[in-house]
């Protein structure tokens, strides 16, 4: 795993070396660097995880044996704040939430420790399946070199921006139940885990028509965000499936049609 290093330090600090035997630290300073972020947000399971081992590696070389210091509580509100931060914004679901602070910073420090504790084991067999999915499908292409599908740059962009929307949409709707959230939100993860320039197949791009059915039926008129963006994704896919099996260039959709 790669050190996080401190932002705005020039000689890149890391993280460790920065905190050790230091106590004077600006709290309005961000330990984690741009670069660190922009990892975090476009694989934002394994970036969660990665910014609780951080933290709890970082406890760990440094243990509050005689209680939790300054330093401690310092790493704990920014990997706490980016974790609940990614959540957010990526519209995924947590079982857990960091909880009402206090003046106290030894309640503050465990409580923010279990925090990132259990989000850490929340999220981490997640991420080791996605990346099982990546490497599969990566190796699925290096398998069937002669053929598989391509993505143009900008294609696989927009899509990638598509599943972002719908990952919003579908956490932040109130009709459907919780269980069928969950569930389309895993099977969007794994679709972009699996999401690179060659793919050996389209398999799992082509189940999310029917997933959009069965939101269709349940929400009607109301789930005409997530089907619009459905629709694009499929559209961007038949063009390249159409394209890789030498189809005319005005080849339609035989399963997306105008009034659907």
């Amino acid at each position: 795993m790669a050190d996080i290093h401190l932002a705005l330090e020039p000689l890149r600090v890391p993280l460790r070396d920065f905190f050790c035997g230091t106590d004077d630290i600006d709290g309005e300073s961000m330990i984690f660097d741009d670069e660190f972020i922009k990892a975090a947000e476009d694989n934002p399971i394994q970036g969660i995880v990665d910014v609780a081992n951080e933290a709890i590696e970082y406890i760990e070389r440094t243990p509050p044996d005689d209680g939790w210091e300054k330093h401690h509580l310092q790493i704990l509100i920014e990997a706490s704040a980016l974790i609940e931060a990614l959540i957010e914004a990526k519209g995924l679901l947590s079982h857990f939430q960091i909880k009402e602070q206090s003046g106290d910073i030894q309640a503050n420090s465990a409580s923010l420790f279990e925090f990132i504790h259990n989000v850490k084991y929340e999220f981490e067999g997640h991420a080791t399946q996605i990346k099982i999915d990546s490497f599969k499908s990566k190796y699925k292409v290096a398998l069937n070199a002669t053929f598989c599908f391509e993505f143009s740059q900008g294609d696989l962009d927009r899509i990638q921006s598509l599943v972002d929307e719908l990952r919003k949409e579908i956490s932040a709707n109130q009709i459907l139940e919780e269980e069928h959230k969950q569930r389309l939100l895993k099977r969007l993860e794994r679709l972009q885990s699996e999401l690179h320039k060659k793919v050996s197949d389209l398999d799992r791009f082509w189940g999310m028509i029917g997933d959009a059915g069965v939101v269709l039926r349940k929400l009607g008129e109301d789930a005409k965000p997530i089907v619009d963006r459905v629709k694009e994704i499929t559209e961007i896919v038949w063009r390249t499936q159409a394209r890789t099996e030498e189809l005319p260039s005005d080849s339609q959709n035989p399963l997306i049609t105008d009034e659907s």
